[in-house]
């Protein structure tokens, strides 16, 4: 191994273990190395901001968390789930169509501020009905993190795989003839929530709860709408999808003028730096050869066994890792490892790379703090006096998210292997 070699792989490690231990900002750690990548001359500044970095990514991910915000402001989804409450007949059947909303809406919105938004009604629910607070809040928390593949704006991740691969919005539900990534994680989706009609099957008294005036404005879906048609469709007419999320960000925040400051302020502008400096880190790794190196390993490891074993390890190795590790280094790490493994193998990249990134998106929700939204609902309960217990958490977690894995894993086989 060369110098260079060595001096990247030291740097690419301080980082990623300074982001994973959370002991300074993530956005430190990741710019920190980028730069001194750059000031050793392992990445010139030119290809860092010509190449390395993303700009389509940070485009959609800036724009569309702006339309989120003023989309959760016009009060849209609290209508969309007043309205479920009144027609659901017991309080299973609410729960579950909570769940149900709560995917939908993390598909397209920022998954934290939906939970945000759900956790009042689910109190709400709780006192009225006497139930416990805690299965109605870490059910909407893992519901929002189950989706992190259905769209190409549920999350930074599938974000990144759609500019690093070139894929457009239409491509997650129909690809090269089959059913695409999203169309797959849809069916997850409903087999994990399936687990929790199990486990919530006595739960049927009846909710009588009395309908409120929400106001709400429509602006925000208009615009939230548009946004989607255009990442789906743009492309076809030549607009990069960055110009879309600018775009309907700049937008939303002629909606949200009002509340300008605090779109501003509140954007979680310490994850967004994270990720530029990531791009850099993983872009010294390919100049200098080591992700090549690192996928070579691997083939020599699970090569000999075949694509299928190949594809399990991979699948399952993201959801363990992604349960203490931040998805989007993962992410961004992953994808040429993924691709240079495939093509040592002689076998299509796109099995693994949809594994991966399924297995990266949902696997936060296996522990509490695996993701920002599981973070949030524990803070949410232990604020409300109720004590959040690891075992109680596993019982919903686990059964929830090995399940969706589980049969998005066997349909990639079947459709992609």
């Amino acid at each position: 191994m060369t110098l260079t070699k060595i001096v990247t792989l030291v740097i690419f490690v301080a980082c990623y273990s300074l982001a994973i231990s959370r002991k300074v900002k993530i956005a430190y750690a990741s710019v920190g190395a980028a730069v001194l990548l750059m000031v050793l001359g392992i990445v010139s500044p030119r290809v860092a901001a010509t190449e390395a970095i993303k700009w389509d990514v940070l485009g959609i991910y800036w724009g569309f968390m702006m339309v989120s915000f003023v989309f959760l402001e016009s009060r849209v989804p609290a209508l969309l789930a007043q309205k479920i409450i009144q027609v659901a007949p017991t309080e299973k059947w609410v729960l579950l169509s909570l769940c149900a909303l709560t995917a939908f809406l993390s598909a397209f919105m920022e998954n934290v501020g939906v939970v945000l938004m759900m956790a009042p009604i689910a109190l709400e629910l709780s006192r009225r009905l006497g139930t416990p607070l805690f299965p109605y809040i870490v059910s909407i928390a893992i519901s929002s993190n189950v989706v992190t593949t259905v769209t190409m704006v549920a999350d930074p991740p599938p974000i990144i795989l759609a500019m690093e691969t070139g894929l457009v919005f239409k491509d997650f539900y129909w690809f090269q003839g089959k059913p695409g990534l999203g169309l797959i994680t849809i069916v997850g989706v409903l087999a994990a929530l399936l687990t929790l009609a199990i486990q919530f099957r006595g739960w049927n008294r009846k909710v009588d709860m009395p309908p409120e005036h929400v106001p709400v404005t429509y602006g925000a879906s208009i615009l939230f709408v548009v946004g989607v048609l255009g990442l789906a469709f743009g492309p076809e007419f030549g607009i990069r999808p960055g110009i879309v999320g600018m775009t309907a960000g700049l937008v939303a925040l002629y909606l949200g003028r009002n509340k300008l400051r605090e779109m501003i302020i509140e954007f979680d502008w310490n994850s967004f730096f994270f990720i530029i400096g990531v791009f850099v880190v993983i872009s010294s790794l390919e100049i200098t050869g080591l992700l090549v190196d690192f996928a070579t390993a691997i083939h020599s490891l699970v090569g000999g066994v075949g694509p299928a074993l190949c594809l399990a390890v991979i699948i399952w190795v993201s959801v363990a890792a992604s349960s203490f590790m931040d998805n989007v280094p993962y992410t961004v790490l992953m994808i040429p490892v993924c691709e240079h493994l495939a093509s040592l193998m002689g076998v299509s990249p796109w099995p693994f790379l949809f594994g991966m990134l399924i297995g990266t998106g949902i696997g936060g929700n296996i522990t509490p703090v695996g993701a920002a939204a599981n973070v949030f609902a524990c803070g949410y309960l232990e604020k409300h006096g109720h004590k959040v217990e690891l075992k109680q958490y596993l019982k919903l977690g686990i059964p929830f998210s090995v399940t969706a894995v589980a049969v998005a894993h066997l349909l990639l086989q079947l459709i992609w292997g």
